[in-house]
C-alpha cells in the first residue's frame, strides 16, 4: 500500500476528488491521510508516507524524493489564503505571530519583512487560535481556510503571494507533490492524471465536495482563478528565488 499525505485545506479538495473518483487508481493501492501542512511535511520526513504535497520550504530536507512536475499549489498575482491580517499599518507593526501549521508562509514573511519591507518584528510562535493574538502592534500569518475565514475582518491584510509578486516579479509555489524513490513509476504517472482529473472537474468537486463552505468567499473563483495550480516554469523560478533567499534565512538564524 502506498501512503499519500494530502492537506486538508480547500485548495487540495481538487486533488483528492481526482485521486478518490478519477478512476486512474485503485483503492486497493493506496491509503490517504489528510493532514495540515506541518504534519504533511512531517510524515514525508519521517518516511509514513511515500507521496505527499508538502510545504516547499520542507524540500531541501527531502534529498531522495523527487518533485512531481505537472501541478502544485500556487498563485499567480492574490492568493487570498496566506495573509498577514493587522489592527495597523506594516510600518506600525512590533510582533508578528507565525501560524505553525506551514513553515514556507511564515519563512515567506520572514523574506517579505527583511527583503521587502524593511520592518524587523519581535517574532512570535504561533500555537491554536491565533487570530486572537492580533491586538495592537501585534500581527499574524494565518493560512488556509482560516485566512479565508477571516478575510476582509481586519483594517490591515497583505497578501503574501501578492507582496511576493510585487517584490520578485515572480509566481508563488507554496506546495508541490513528491514522491519517495520506491514508488513504482507506472503509479506515480496514474497518480498525476488523478490530480489533473480533479483540476478538469471543479464543477463537480465544488458541487459533491464542498456544497456548504462557510466562509463568505467566492469558492469557485477561488479555486479555478485565484489558486494557480499549475507547476510551470515561472512557477519553478520562483520556488528557486524563495529557496535561495530561504537559504540566507536559515545561514542567519541561531540554532
Amino acid at each position: 500500500m502506498i501512503k499519500i499525505s494530502a492537506v486538508s485545506y480547500l485548495n487540495t479538495a481538487p486533488f483528492i476528488f481526482g485521486i478518490l473518483k478519477s478512476g486512474f487508481l485503485s483503492p486497493d493501492e493506496f491509503v490517504l491521510t489528510r493532514e495540515n501542512p506541518a504534519a504533511c511535511a512531517a510524515s514525508l520526513l519521517r518516511n509514513d508516507a511515500q507521496i505527499g504535497i508538502v510545504p516547499v520550504a520542507i524540500i531541501p530536507k527531502l534529498k531522495n524524493f523527487s518533485i512531481l512536475q505537472r501541478t502544485c499549489i500556487g498563485a499567480n498575482d492574490y492568493v487570498d489564503s496566506v495573509m498577514l491580517f493587522s489592527q495597523v499599518p506594516l510600518n506600525a507593526i512590533k510582533k508578528i505571530t507565525l501560524d505553525w501549521q506551514s513553515r514556507t508562509s511564515v519563512n515567506l514573511c520572514r523574506i517579505l519583512a527583511d527583503e521587502y519591507w524593511g520592518i524587523s518584528p519581535e517574532w512570535l510562535q504561533g500555537s491554536g487560535d491565533i487570530i486572537k493574538s492580533i491586538q495592537g502592534h501585534t500581527a499574524a500569518v494565518v493560512i488556509g481556510d482560516r485566512a479565508l475565514d477571516h478575510f476582509g475582518n481586519f483594517p490591515y491584510q497583505y497578501d503574501l503571494a501578492k507582496e511576493w509578486h510585487t517584490f520578485t516579479g515572480l509566481p508563488f509555489t507554496f506546495a508541490c507533490w513528491v514522491a519517495a524513490p520506491e514508488v513504482p513509476a507506472d503509479f506515480i504517472q496514474r497518480f498525476e492524471k488523478a490530480l489533473l482529473f480533479g483540476l478538469e472537474h471543479i464543477d463537480e468537486v465544488i458541487e459533491t465536495e464542498i456544497p456548504n463552505y462557510p466562509a463568505a468567499y467566492q469558492v469557485k473563483k477561488y479555486l479555478s482563478n485565484t489558486i494557480s495550480y499549475t507547476f510551470d516554469q515561472q512557477k519553478k523560478k520562483g520556488l528557486e528565488t524563495f529557496l535561495q533567499f530561504l537559504g540566507k534565512i536559515i545561514q542567519h538564524t541561531p540554532a
